[in-house]
Protein backbone atom coordinates (compact mmCIF):
# COMPACT_ATOMS: atom_id res chain seq x y z
CA UNK A 1 0.00 0.00 0.00
CA UNK A 2 1.29 3.45 -0.91
CA UNK A 3 2.03 5.97 1.78
CA UNK A 4 -0.64 8.55 2.47
CA UNK A 5 0.58 11.95 3.59
CA UNK A 6 -1.59 14.75 4.94
CA UNK A 7 0.09 18.09 4.31
CA UNK A 8 0.17 20.84 6.91
CA UNK A 9 -0.21 24.45 5.78
CA UNK A 10 3.39 25.37 6.53
CA UNK A 11 4.68 22.69 4.16
CA UNK A 12 2.48 24.01 1.36
CA UNK A 13 3.64 27.57 2.09
CA UNK A 14 7.28 26.46 1.89
CA UNK A 15 6.51 24.61 -1.34
CA UNK A 16 4.94 27.74 -2.83
CA UNK A 17 8.05 29.68 -1.76
CA UNK A 18 10.11 27.06 -3.62
CA UNK A 19 11.99 25.85 -0.54
CA UNK A 20 14.53 23.36 -1.87
CA UNK A 21 14.05 20.66 0.80
CA UNK A 22 10.26 20.80 0.71
CA UNK A 23 10.18 20.76 -3.09
CA UNK A 24 12.58 17.80 -3.22
CA UNK A 25 10.56 15.80 -0.66
CA UNK A 26 7.29 16.70 -2.38
CA UNK A 27 8.62 15.60 -5.78
CA UNK A 28 10.02 12.37 -4.30
CA UNK A 29 6.63 11.56 -2.74
CA UNK A 30 4.90 12.10 -6.09
CA UNK A 31 7.44 9.94 -7.96
CA UNK A 32 7.09 7.18 -5.34
CA UNK A 33 3.31 7.17 -5.84
CA UNK A 34 2.42 8.48 -2.39
CA UNK A 35 -1.02 9.94 -1.98
CA UNK A 36 -0.91 13.61 -0.92
CA UNK A 37 -3.94 14.90 0.93
CA UNK A 38 -4.76 18.42 1.97
CA UNK A 39 -7.27 18.40 4.81
CA UNK A 40 -10.09 20.90 4.23
CA UNK A 41 -8.91 22.97 7.25
CA UNK A 42 -5.46 23.34 5.64
CA UNK A 43 -7.05 24.34 2.34
CA UNK A 44 -8.91 27.05 4.26
CA UNK A 45 -5.66 28.30 5.86
CA UNK A 46 -3.86 28.41 2.52
CA UNK A 47 -6.65 30.07 0.54
CA UNK A 48 -7.31 32.77 3.15
CA UNK A 49 -3.60 33.61 3.36
CA UNK A 50 -3.13 33.76 -0.40
CA UNK A 51 -6.16 35.98 -0.81
CA UNK A 52 -5.09 38.33 1.98
CA UNK A 53 -1.71 38.73 0.27
CA UNK A 54 -3.21 39.02 -3.23
CA UNK A 55 -0.67 36.36 -4.18
CA UNK A 56 -2.00 35.62 -7.65
CA UNK A 57 1.03 33.65 -8.88
CA UNK A 58 1.12 31.43 -5.78
CA UNK A 59 -2.68 31.04 -5.94
CA UNK A 60 -2.36 29.76 -9.51
CA UNK A 61 0.34 27.28 -8.45
CA UNK A 62 -1.80 26.11 -5.53
CA UNK A 63 -4.86 25.74 -7.75
CA UNK A 64 -2.78 23.58 -10.11
CA UNK A 65 -1.66 21.43 -7.14
CA UNK A 66 -5.25 20.71 -6.14
CA UNK A 67 -6.88 20.81 -9.58
CA UNK A 68 -8.21 17.82 -11.49
CA UNK A 69 -4.73 16.86 -12.70
CA UNK A 70 -2.94 18.08 -9.57
CA UNK A 71 -0.79 16.01 -7.25
CA UNK A 72 -2.83 16.81 -4.13
CA UNK A 73 -6.38 16.01 -3.14
CA UNK A 74 -8.29 18.38 -0.86
CA UNK A 75 -10.35 16.15 1.37
CA UNK A 76 -13.13 16.65 3.85
CA UNK A 77 -12.10 15.60 7.30
CA UNK A 78 -15.26 13.78 8.40
CA UNK A 79 -17.67 14.05 11.30
CA UNK A 80 -15.85 11.67 13.62
CA UNK A 81 -12.75 13.84 13.91
CA UNK A 82 -14.61 16.31 16.12
CA UNK A 83 -14.76 13.85 19.01
CA UNK A 84 -11.11 12.91 18.55
CA UNK A 85 -10.16 16.60 18.42
CA UNK A 86 -12.14 17.28 21.59
CA UNK A 87 -10.32 14.46 23.37
CA UNK A 88 -6.94 15.78 22.23
CA UNK A 89 -7.82 19.31 23.36
CA UNK A 90 -8.97 18.20 26.81
CA UNK A 91 -5.95 15.97 27.36
CA UNK A 92 -3.50 18.72 26.36
CA UNK A 93 -5.35 21.39 28.31
CA UNK A 94 -5.21 19.27 31.46
CA UNK A 95 -1.44 19.08 30.96
CA UNK A 96 -1.29 22.88 30.53
CA UNK A 97 -0.23 22.43 26.89
CA UNK A 98 -1.56 24.64 24.14
CA UNK A 99 -1.97 23.64 20.50
CA UNK A 100 -3.77 25.66 17.84
CA UNK A 101 -7.37 24.69 17.11
CA UNK A 102 -6.75 23.93 13.43
CA UNK A 103 -3.65 21.91 14.31
CA UNK A 104 -5.76 19.81 16.67
CA UNK A 105 -8.29 19.16 13.89
CA UNK A 106 -5.52 18.18 11.46
CA UNK A 107 -3.99 15.87 14.08
CA UNK A 108 -7.38 14.27 14.74
CA UNK A 109 -7.82 13.69 11.00
CA UNK A 110 -4.41 12.00 10.73
CA UNK A 111 -4.93 9.90 13.85
CA UNK A 112 -8.38 8.77 12.75
CA UNK A 113 -7.11 7.50 9.41
CA UNK A 114 -3.54 6.54 10.28
CA UNK A 115 -2.07 9.13 7.90
CA UNK A 116 1.40 10.60 8.30
CA UNK A 117 1.30 14.35 8.89
CA UNK A 118 3.89 16.25 6.90
CA UNK A 119 4.82 19.47 8.63
CA UNK A 120 7.69 21.92 8.94
CA UNK A 121 6.59 22.62 12.52
CA UNK A 122 6.80 19.34 14.40
CA UNK A 123 6.81 21.26 17.71
CA UNK A 124 3.11 22.00 17.13
CA UNK A 125 2.32 18.28 17.24
CA UNK A 126 4.92 16.55 19.43
CA UNK A 127 2.62 16.54 22.47
CA UNK A 128 -0.08 14.62 20.62
CA UNK A 129 0.47 10.92 21.34
CA UNK A 130 0.70 8.40 18.52
CA UNK A 131 0.73 10.93 15.68
CA UNK A 132 3.07 10.02 12.84
CA UNK A 133 5.10 13.06 11.78
CA UNK A 134 7.44 13.71 8.91
CA UNK A 135 9.38 16.95 8.49
CA UNK A 136 9.99 17.89 4.85
CA UNK A 137 11.60 21.21 5.74
CA UNK A 138 14.80 19.58 7.04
Amino acid sequence: MDTIFALDANVIIHYLRENENVTKNFDNAVVEGSKLLIPRAVDYEIRRGLELLNATKKTAIYNDMVGINGQCLVTDMGEDIWTIAKDIYVKLHRQSLTVGEIDILIAAFCLRHGFTLVTANTKDFVNIPEIQLENWWK
